[in-house]
């Protein structure tokens, strides 16, 4: 036996195994790292998502304001926009422009704010009506146009700044964890830039305690800016040539998104306006769901699209429609107001 040689003690025997040990290797160590790699990148996918789901239900847990139902989806732009005119008046025996604008706008301080004491706001006004207020004759057609008129409209905001130092105020649209953080303070105000229409924009003044950010859709009952008329700084009227695109509206009426500012600034507080003296206001806007369909008051059926003026009565601080308020439509053939049968 001792001269029995065994071949895996030899060189050749050695070498033999060695070749063979490598190949196994070669082939069981990438199968052990794929295996291994799959194994890591499955149970770190299942662990990740484990860890997130447990976190997110903590958060909402402990978020007072995770029962908040989300808003629905904003309605379309519309096609048409609210559009500054006038209703023409033929004069009666005994009429006066004050008694006009009293029986027929509803201007009760139609006597303060066009004075004989001063004589630029008679001048202004017989501008406006197209005849001498000094002069008038039954017969003759007077323009009469809304006074301090409001605008209700709704739109995407685009951007949001301040208006105290007209710097871009930061809206960051972050998602931690499914929830949105809060957008910027907007209790000393904010200028809002907002898409009204495809091809309009508006700037709404506000202030609001309310959460805003660059994509939230917001309701608004604002102040259209009226003609600058020399003299006469609280001239009432708008100016019918002005251009909507890019004016700039003081809110007094304000919502974002599903939420309605409880503590908006009252429309009578936006100055000048004779709304107490006129218990009321004109409000011109869009017959749709994009606009004055929002606000749900009772008017008379009207098809989506039509531009309407309608008074608003002041009651309890606020300005809600009555039944027997006056509700006109605009007629494009004669680019006037007209008043909607069924209307007071």
């Amino acid at each position: 036996m001792a001269g029995h040689i065994h071949p895996r003690n030899t060189q050749r025997g050695m070498l033999q195994n060695v070749n063979r040990f490598s190949w196994q290797i070669l082939i069981t160590v990438p199968l052990l790292v794929i295996l291994s790699l799959t194994t890591f990148l499955y149970t770190s996918h299942i662990g990740g998502k484990l860890l997130l789901s447990v976190t997110q239900l903590f958060y909402k847990l402990s978020d007072p304001g995770s029962s908040i139902i989300p808003t629905s989806a904003p309605p379309p732009f519309p096609k048409t926009l609210p559009l500054v005119g006038s209703v023409l008046y033929t004069v009666q025996p005994g009429d006066s422009c004050d008694t006009i604008l009293v029986s027929q706008m509803n201007m009760g301080a139609a006597g303060e704010v066009f004075s004989d004491a001063n004589p630029e706001t008679i001048q202004a006004l017989n501008s406006t009506l197209g005849q001498d207020c000094n002069a008038l004759q039954p017969g003759l057609v007077l323009s009469l146009s809304p006074q301090y008129p409001l605008i209700a409209l709704g739109g995407l905001v685009l951007r949001i700044e301040s208006t105290s130092s007209q710097q871009l105020v930061p809206t960051p649209l972050v998602d931690v964890l499914g929830q949105e953080q809060q957008g910027p303070d907007c209790s000393d105000g904010c200028k809002l830039l907002v898409r009204i229409n495809p091809h309009t924009q508006v700037y709404l003044t506000v202030k609001t305690s309310l959460s805003i950010h660059v994509g939230s859709w917001v309701w608004a009952q604002a102040m259209l800016v009226r003609k600058a008329v020399s003299g006469f700084d609280n001239y009432p009227y708008a100016d019918p040539k002005a251009i909507l695109n890019g004016m700039v509206l003081p809110v007094c009426d304000f919502q974002v998104d599903n939420i309605h500012d409880d503590n908006a600034t009252p429309c009578q507080n936006l100055m000048p306006n004779t709304i107490r003296a006129d218990q009321g206001a004109w409000l011109l806007s869009v017959i749709g769901p994009s606009a004055l369909d929002h606000w749900r008051y009772a008017l008379p059926h009207l098809v989506a699209g039509t531009r309407v003026m309608i008074w608003l009565s002041q009651k309890n601080g606020g300005l809600v429609f009555q039944p027997e308020n006056p509700v006109y439509r605009y007629d494009d053939a004669s680019q006037l107001y007209v008043k909607v049968q069924g209307a007071s």
